[in-house]
């Protein structure tokens, strides 16, 4: 995390290294990420740099912290547009409003896609805990069979392993693709497989 040092920083000067970052994570892989770049593109020295963040890992998880603090912000108002939605609905409002904030935000969405392509260790850790980051749709699915509207022998775990698992396939074919109507057919397809399941009674 940032130093004291990068706390005390006028706001515009935080700004260039937190935008240089994102540039620079943004076309490069962490792996392949510059240090070198980064400052070069924020204007500072790179004695400068080591004031502010231990090494480039540090400064990553800057970024994604910053970036993660955007994107909840965003699927917390979504959460509130209708609190009484079901599980299945409320996954599709919130699908919907972070590919919203994915095409506004579209150097914020190749840092997270470029992760996928780097087989360094400490990417490799962060993917792992990235991955079990869905607590709000594991608790909304314990409501939802309380509720009766989901069976009660419905592991919520393998039902969240799903979704994310299709989650991801889906954003990095978009990523390739840029086909935004695919992207949503896809989602609206796997939802409406896992509702009706695909026995036939």
């Amino acid at each position: 995390m940032p130093s004291e040092t990068f706390e005390r920083l006028a706001e515009n000067k935080k700004k260039a290294i937190f935008d240089a970052a994102v540039e620079e994570f943004s076309n490069h892989s962490f792996s392949q990420a510059s240090i070198n770049q980064v400052v070069q593109s924020a204007g500072i020295s790179r004695g400068s740099f080591y004031q502010y963040f231990r090494d480039k890992e540090d400064l990553y998880m800057y970024v994604l912290g910053e970036i993660a603090r955007e994107k909840m912000t965003v699927a917390a108002a979504t959460r509130d547009i209708n609190p009484h939605a079901d599980f299945f609905e409320t996954y599709r409002q919130m699908f919907m409003s972070i590919l919203d904030w994915a095409e506004s935000q579209p150097r914020y969405y190749r840092i997270s896609m470029l992760m996928d392509y780097d087989d360094s260790a400490f990417i490799a850790k962060l993917r792992d805990q990235f991955g079990g980051n869905w607590d709000f749709f594991r608790q909304l699915i314990e409501k939802e069979k309380q509720r009766g509207r989901i069976e009660p022998h419905v592991d919520a775990d393998i039902v969240v392993e799903m979704l994310f698992a299709l989650n991801k396939s889906f954003f990095q074919d978009y990523w390739q693709t840029g086909s935004r109507d695919q992207l949503v057919d896809r989602m609206e397809s796997s939802l409406n497989i896992i509702k009706g399941g695909i026995a036939r009674v």
